[in-house]
């Protein structure tokens, strides 16, 4: 049997004929040119007498095949939009540190940015800036407003899946109450807790308390996994670095980028079983970094989709092409805080000096455009009717007033009586806005023959205690530092006798009966008009003692890269984490969907 070499010999082979393919050729030459002779050539002046005919003809059609296509693009865009992306990743960098994910103890930004994003409250702001639900789903108030039943949503589950109930509410409360856990929530040691049943807790107060319910924003933990652990080591406890909440996102992992520095990336993923809703992001990463400059290398790199945290000096720094920066006021105020127990601040004058010499127009000047006065213990808009006016800037007089006072300038133009020279020592926290208002202040003073000493404290750097060591015994003559003031007109913290000790926070150490009444008791009446009346009775005497002065309202500096829809810019902050109101609502990109009928 021959072998398939053989075979495969034995097939025809294919052969080439040169002369047979040069008499085909010409044949297809000679019937191509008679063709073209016949059918073109011979008729061409036909087609010249109709060729108008055909111009218009083709123009006809080209113009009902333009307006065939206009009308299929305007139909599609009857019945088709622009919609935010879903299941997008979004990376937002923080100021940290992160040292526990424990809500009750969330005191940096990322913390607290981790703590809103992964645990539910019995209420929140919205994005007007007003108390809304969120836990709850209905509020019952007594007659005497001492009573204060509140329904909480019955479908709400822990990220693990076991149901929230109202112990959970009374669990936390009663963590929160105990001083050994030490957490960052105060005031609730005279309140009453209990659960009704699975869907319903009640507070009782001692006495009528008009801001209560702006208290009830406080982050709910999960009895069934920490109620054997005791206050005390509750916050070491594994629960701090794998947190089970029942917010939109759930904790996934967290990322130790650099342990020198301390960077760290908090993972989440969507919670599907959201009772608000579900989130259009499917991951959120949470980037905490120690430094603004960390942050704005971050932003260079593309590592981040947005940054909070951001200065007025370092937005200068953001690519404006690449991100856009959005600028929203929040209810707290930066203050010169006077301690007016110090040795040269205990007299009124040397405060009011002060006060005319510092002209706050020109410190919002180089602040972001729209930052907003603030010259009272509160802002503005939460008075009406008859508001204490801004003092007026007036250097004349307030030299004047330094020279009744027996404060005389030397030869160096620097004020001294006797033998002792007004020197004030300024601290202010770590912060390159801060540090910028802080220069200001002291070129302004230096005009009234003042000189100062500074001080930068970090109050994130544990190794240094500058919060024990300064801020505690009010180590300082003027601190220039931001209050939160929040959305109710309740600054009792900041500014009652009661707080003037080493755990308040009353760091001017102010004390007046009249301002301590006027605050109590617009703490206990429930009338809208009757608060704004004690109100505005505190905020006259505040202005009179002068134990601060207030520079400016603080804002939020957001840079988001361009294309990702975050939270509106018409929406009111209350604080800087209350960005996230409508974080169902956030997306990286955007898509093209049809439009509902």
């Amino acid at each position: 049997m021959p072998d398939k070499l053989d075979l495969w010999n034995r097939l025809p082979r294919p052969s080439f004929d040169k002369k047979k393919l040069s008499r085909r050729m010409r044949k297809a030459e000679g019937a191509t040119l008679k063709h073209a002779n016949r059918f073109v050539f011979k008729r061409w002046e036909n087609i010249r007498e109709v060729q108008w005919h055909v111009i218009v003809w083709v123009l006809a059609m080209g113009v009902l095949i333009a307006a065939t296509g206009l009308q299929l693009m305007w139909n599609q865009q009857g019945y088709q939009t622009v919609a935010a992306a879903e299941n997008g990743i979004y990376a937002e960098a923080a100021l940290g540190p992160v040292d526990t994910l424990n809500p009750l103890f969330a005191n940096s930004s990322a913390e607290q940015s981790a703590s809103y994003l992964m645990f539910s409250r019995l209420l929140n702001y919205d994005k007007t800036g007003h108390l809304n639900y969120d836990l709850a789903n209905n509020v019952r108030v007594s007659a005497d407003n001492t009573v204060y039943t509140i329904s909480i949503r019955p479908n709400v589950k822990w990220h693990d899946g076991v149901k929230l109930t109202a112990k959970d509410v009374v669990f936390t409360v009663d963590l929160m109450k105990d001083p050994n856990t030490r957490t960052v929530y105060s005031g609730w040691s005279d309140i009453g807790v209990k659960a009704i049943d699975d869907n319903t807790v009640e507070f009782t107060l001692k006495s009528a308390f008009a801001p209560f319910e702006h208290a009830l924003v406080f982050p709910i933990v999960p009895e069934h996994l920490l109620k054997g652990v005791t206050p005390l080591s509750i916050r070491e406890n594994s629960f701090s670095q794998n947190p089970v909440g029942s917010g939109p996102f759930k904790f996934n992992m967290i990322q130790s980028v650099d342990s020198t520095s301390g960077r760290k990336v908090i993972y989440m993923v969507r919670n599907d079983d959201y009772y608000a809703g579900t989130v259009k992001l499917s991951r959120f990463q949470l980037h905490a970094y120690n430094t603004n400059d960390e942050i704005l290398k971050a932003l260079s790199k593309n590592e981040v989709n947005a940054a909070t945290d951001l200065s007025s000096t370092d937005i200068g720094s953001v690519n404006k092409s690449q991100y856009d920066i959005l600028t929203k006021p929040i209810q707290s105020g930066v203050y010169a805080i006077f301690n007016t127990k110090s040795a040269l601040l205990q007299d009124a004058s040397v405060r009011h000096a002060l006060q005319l010499a510092t002209d706050t127009a020109v410190i919002r000047k180089k602040l972001p455009v729209g930052t907003l006065a603030l010259w009272l213990p509160l802002t503005s808009n939460q008075l009406t009717g008859n508001v204490p006016a801004a003092p007026a800037y007036d250097l004349a007089s307030a030299q004047k007033l330094l020279d009744d006072s027996g404060w005389k300038l030397n030869k160096d133009n620097v004020r001294e009586k006797g033998a002792t020279k007004l020197k004030l020592s300024v601290v202010t926290t770590k912060n390159s806005e801060l540090e910028n208002v802080l220069q200001t202040l002291i070129d302004q003073w230096k005009k009234l023959g003042v000189i100062t000493e500074t001080k930068i404290i970090d109050l994130n750097d544990a190794t240094h205690g500058d919060a024990q060591n300064i801020l505690q015994p009010r180590n300082y003559d003027v601190l220039l530092y931001q209050l939160d003031i929040g959305a109710d007109p309740d600054v009792y913290a900041y500014w009652h006798s009661s707080q003037a000790s080493t755990h308040g926070l009353n760091y001017s150490n102010y004390s007046n009966q009249i301002s301590d009444d006027a605050q109590i008791s617009a703490r206990a009446r429930i009338e809208p008009a009757i608060r704004n009346a004690k109100y505005i009775t505190f905020a006259n005497q505040w202005l009179m003692d002068v134990p601060a002065i207030g520079l400016y309202q603080s804002t939020i500096e957001y840079a988001v890269s361009k294309g990702t829809q975050t939270f509106n810019s018409s929406n009111k902050l209350i604080s800087s984490v209350d960005r996230y109101s409508d974080i169902l609502n956030w997306a990286v990109g955007s898509r093209t969907v049809y439009k509902t009928p």
